[in-house]
């Protein structure tokens, strides 16, 4: 990872498995020139790894309380993340 690329584990909660989130999410990071991945988890959330600039991450941020359409967040946490590798692509993991 270089000095200008930030790193965040996000966690999303709320109406956020069955609406599309993962398949929004990746669009939104795509858009902004992210890497990492999205992915549901058992406890209903969904999780993400989001890998870019500072503008870029900072509005991902942003943009995971929106969501899309019949979805409804009610948290979003982050935490700075340390990579030994940093992703290629953005993708959903099933």
């Amino acid at each position: 990872m270089t000095s200008s690329q930030d790193a965040f584990r996000v966690r999303i909660t709320g109406g956020v498995q069955g609406v599309g989130y993962r398949a929004w999410t990746r669009g939104q990071a795509l858009q902004l020139g992210l890497t990492g991945w999205v992915r549901n988890e058992a406890d209903g959330s969904v999780s993400a790894l989001i890998v870019g600039s500072q503008d870029a991450t900072s509005s991902m941020l942003e943009r995971f309380w929106s969501g899309p359409t019949g979805s409804s967040v009610s948290e979003v946490k982050a935490e700075e993340a340390t990579l030994d590798e940093v992703p290629s692509d953005f993708r959903i993991v099933r």
